[in-house]
């Protein structure tokens, strides 16, 4: 069934917000619970909410030998350290902050291409990445961060490390030759991330222990549904329909979503490193993603796909 324009256009505008608030959501969810366990419930509901939509789509598959790997590397890489890292930094540093800093996977995507993947590094993109390395020097310059705070250190470091092993999955994503489709495997992605986490979660926080309140559950809800298992959905409902210009450039709304979501619903300030920083990094991603005219024409007539 095709899905009118219109209709997909305000399914992403939906899709960015619900990526973007998630950083203030995560922030309040740590706050409840400790950060293992609240990623593992939060893939854990995840999962049986992909299903659903699996289900009642016709896409549930049980998996190939072939689709093992990218399972690995996705439910690893993307959803469980990605998610793990996330959640322990949200910790110590602002989630607004946080969010510009989780969005710089693209940075690291394109030196990566370059050096494993073999894919041409531009000037444009080198311009990108120098613009977007500026961003991130802007946000975590001695003047913005205080380094004798350890904390606040470890909270940075480990909100990189996220970009880089999203990045790293990115890469792994590009090279995979793709047999079943990448939603119908995010079911079993997310169920192996749930149970790395319990598992790692049981081992460094011990027995899961928190209180259920009202304020868990729809914490938890928000992050497991429509934040991951709906966005998940929509968004192979969106490169399928959109171009793939459109959507990169689109998805880096959703720090300036978490931005803004984190002033208004944690009192978070907007200092000026940390607008500067975000116009530079996001710019610098933007600069990058953006081909030229005549080199997209190369790409529609040089061959298939």
């Amino acid at each position: 069934m095709r899905i009118e324009r219109r209709t997909v256009i305000l399914l992403f505008a939906v899709v960015i917000i619900f990526w973007g608030l998630n950083w203030p959501v995560v922030k309040l969810l740590v706050r409840h619970m400790p950060p293992l366990w609240s990623a593992s419930l939060r893939c854990l509901i995840a999962a049986f909410a992909v299903l659903a939509v699996q289900c009642a789509t016709h896409n549930f598959v049980i998996p190939r030998k072939q689709d093992v790997s990218i399972i690995l590397v996705i439910g690893i890489l993307n959803m469980a350290v990605g998610p793990a890292l996330m959640a322990v930094g949200l910790q110590y540093i602002p989630a607004g902050r946080s969010a510009v800093l989780g969005y710089t996977s693209p940075l690291w995507v394109a030196p990566g291409a370059w050096f494993f993947l073999h894919e041409t590094l531009s000037a444009r993109k080198i311009a990108g990445i120098v613009i977007g390395l500026c961003g991130v020097i802007v946000l975590c310059n001695p003047l913005a961060v205080d380094f004798a705070n350890n904390e606040l250190l470890l909270g940075h470091a480990l909100l990189l490390l996220n970009a880089f092993s999203w990045a790293a999955a990115i890469l792994c994503i590009r090279a995979h030759v793709w047999y079943s489709t990448p939603f119908q495997l995010i079911f079993w992605q997310t169920l192996l991330a749930a149970i790395l986490l319990a598992v790692t979660a049981f081992i460094l926080e011990g027995p899961p222990f928190f209180t259920v309140t009202t304020s868990l559950v729809l914490l938890l809800a928000y992050c497991g549904i429509p934040a991951t298992a709906l966005a998940f959905w929509a968004m192979t409902v969106i490169n399928a329909s959109l171009p793939a210009v459109t959507t990169s450039l689109g998805v880096l709304l959703a720090p300036v979503v978490g931005i803004m979501g984190s002033s208004v619903f944690l009192g978070e300030g907007i200092d000026l490193p940390l607008a500067v920083s975000a116009c530079l990094i996001i710019g610098g991603i933007a600069l990058g993603a953006i081909e030229p005219a005549r080199h997209q024409r190369a790409r529609t007539t040089s061959g298939p796909g």
